[in-house]
């Protein structure tokens, strides 16, 4: 069996964070999947994008840093509660997974619950990778372009990302 694990995320959006992780996370396991979480919800401040525009900005990002996509598996899962009971749910949704790499506590003691051995990744400058910081530099007018790969920034640019990320904004 292949040595797999998961790493579950909204990737609002996919960042160089995520990437880092993932470059790490692929010296110790064949195979990573990434679960896309809150899959059924878009156009909010808190999840601008689709669960497709997100696997498209994984897609193009780790294909434009030369990993190879056949170690990558991709799968979505929509909105869920936190607890043990959709640990074994998300569990059955993806290939058989041995570890979940994460630095979210609730998620780590989850899945520990679960039976998954639990890998925390290295801290790849966290304070400025992470979507709430970036959405909020997209939403003041500020540098979000230098902390997601070139090819999130395509993409958001063609579907117009930062102005559905305003209006969310003006909705709520």
């Amino acid at each position: 069996m292949q040595k797999r694990a998961l790493i579950f995320g909204r990737f609002q959006p996919f960042h160089l964070g995520h990437l880092e992780v993932i470059k790490w996370a692929l010296k110790s396991f064949d195979e990573i999947v990434l679960l896309i979480g809150m899959a059924d919800e878009s156009h909010t401040l808190r999840n601008p994008f689709t669960a497709g525009e997100r696997i498209w900005m994984i897609r193009e990002s780790l294909i434009e840093g030369n990993i190879s996509l056949d170690r990558i598996i991709t799968a979505t899962v929509p909105t869920m509660s936190v607890y043990v009971g959709n640990a074994f749910y998300i569990l059955n949704l993806v290939p058989k997974i041995k570890a979940i790499i994460t630095r979210n506590p609730v998620i780590a003691q989850v899945f520990e619950d679960a039976g998954l051995e639990v890998v925390y990744p290295p801290n790849f400058n966290r304070e400025k990778f992470r979507g709430t910081t970036i959405r909020k530099m997209m939403l003041n007018g500020k540098n979000w372009q230098d902390c997601v790969p070139k090819a999130v920034v395509r993409i958001i640019e063609s579907i117009n990302g930062v102005e559905r990320l305003k209006r969310a904004n003006s909705s709520d």
